[in-house]
Order: structure tokens, then sequence, then C-alpha cells
């Protein structure tokens, strides 16, 4: 285990103490002062802060040139928290997300639903068109990594979801690890030292498993709203190892494509083209 990644888990148990200190004060006393309960949270903070600088110092000193891949999905789709926009593009170098960009669904049997203020609160997943559609391997490849047994939960695309998001539940999945962040996920090895990395996937809907040698356009599995997801969609992502914990994002473009931008519409066909 690398000393980035005990860092990491030490992070995760400073905030789990917290936690559980916090829960336990509201059944008993607890025996010392009162700001001594709060070591702990101060101490996970300021190691959150030690381990994203040190994650950008090394995305910086490992920079790799753009890879080109094929899109991961077909149809007509738009981007969300866009590398094209910002980098890190989800406001983190960790968990390799430099790169990393969110795409959802806009065709499609039904339309996708829009933000909601007030109400509804939450909606099913089937309620939206990307839940289910299929997710296809960007290049020839090797499944390193394979998981599909978490669920889809309900949407949080309304102001009350999104600050239960925000203020609850993404705090409780950092402690749980990157695959609680991820939810069901899978990692290709591209090959020359760049993975690929799929998140949020639909449970049990993985037609791989690690080991499994993959073609170009191939269905891996099908898009979902497991880990810390809003709404179904697809998290897509290239790193230079196949560990979430100390990977760094590299840069990408996607064939006949590009890099859409936040809110950018793009379309790809059926048959789609894979790059040469």
């Amino acid at each position: 285990m690398s000393a980035r990644t005990l860092l990491m888990v030490l992070h995760r148990v400073l905030w789990l103490a917290f936690v559980v200190q916090v829960a336990v004060s509201f059944a008993v006393e607890l025996p010392y002062p009162y700001w001594v309960g709060w070591v702990p949270a101060v101490a996970a903070m300021l190691l959150g802060l030690v381990l994203s600088r040190t994650a950008r110092s090394r995305v910086m000193a490992t920079s790799r040139a753009t890879v080109e891949v094929a899109p991961p999905v077909t149809g007509r789709w738009s981007a969300l928290n866009s590398p094209a926009d910002r980098t890190p593009s989800h406001g983190t170098h960790q968990l390799g997300q430099t790169y990393a960009i969110d795409i959802t669904r806009e065709d499609g049997a039904k339309p996708r639903p829009g933000f909601a203020r007030l109400w509804p609160v939450v909606r099913r997943s089937e309620d939206f068109p990307a839940f289910g559609a299929p997710l296809l391997a960007v290049a020839d490849a090797t499944v390193v990594h394979a998981e599909d047994g978490q669920r889809d939960h309900l949407s949080r695309n309304s102001l009350l979801g999104v600050l239960y998001l925000l203020l609850i539940e993404a705090g409780v999945r950092s402690i749980g690890g990157p695959h609680r962040i991820t939810g069901n996920h899978l990692v290709l090895d591209l090959g020359d030292g760049t993975y690929a990395m799929y998140a949020h996937l639909r449970r049990g809907s993985l037609a791989v498993r690690p080991g499994d040698r993959v073609a170009a356009g191939q269905e891996l599995a099908r898009c979902g709203n497991s880990g810390n997801s809003t709404e179904p969609h697809v998290h897509f992502q290239l790193m230079d190892g196949p560990d979430l914990s100390t990977a760094s994002g590299v840069p990408f473009t996607w064939h006949g494509v590009g890099v859409p931008k936040n809110g950018e519409t793009f379309e790809v066909p059926r048959e789609r083209v894979d790059p040469a």
C-alpha cells in the first residue's frame, strides 16, 4: 500500500471518528471537553488540503499528451462538468478526476426531467432517458476492474435533493472510500499507461469481467445512477493508473466530437466510427 493510499485511509478514519462521536454525544456525555471532539474534523480538513495539493502537484509533474479515443456512447447527449470549461473539471485532482466529464442523454422515449426547485423532491431513475443506455468500449482494451453491486438510488436533481447530497450523502460516501463515490464502475487498460474509467453504472448491467479483452465499440455495461450522482449520467475519465486512490488524470478527446463544453449537445451516430 502506497503512502498516499495510507493517507487517504487515515483521512476517512478521521472523518469517521468525528461522525461517530457526534452521534454518540446525543446519547451520552463524552468524557472530554467539547473542543477535543473537533480535533479529528480539523485534522481531516488539514489532511484533505495536503492530499489535494499533492494530487495537483503530481498532475503537473506527470502531465500527459491528449489521448484520442472513441466516444463511450451513441445518440444525442449533453455535457456537464466538462474539462473544456475548467480543470480540474470536478473541482478536485483526486481520484484521477482532473479531466473527467459527465454526460447525460437528451434523446429517448421520454424527455429528460428538468431541475425542480421544490417538487418533486426526487424522481425514479427510470424517468431519465440516460438510465439503461449502453456504454461502449472507447478502444481495444483489457478490463482490469468491474463492479456493479451497488443500488441505483432516486434522483437528487431538486433543491432539497442537492442540499441533501452536498451536506449529508457526499460526506458519508467520502468516508466509505472511492468506490462509494464512483458507485458501480469499471476500469479499462487501453495500453501505453492509459486507463479509462466509467462510473455510476446500472446495477447488474455489467457485460464483462476483469481480465476480459474487449474491442472498440463493444457494449460493456449500462448507464445508471449509483454512487455520488444527482441523476443517471455517465462519468468518464482517462487516468495514468488503475487505482483511483493514486491515479492522475489524463486529457482526452473523443473522435468526431472533441471535448464538448458544459451544456453543449453532441450526437454520435448509431454506427459509431472509431479512431483510425
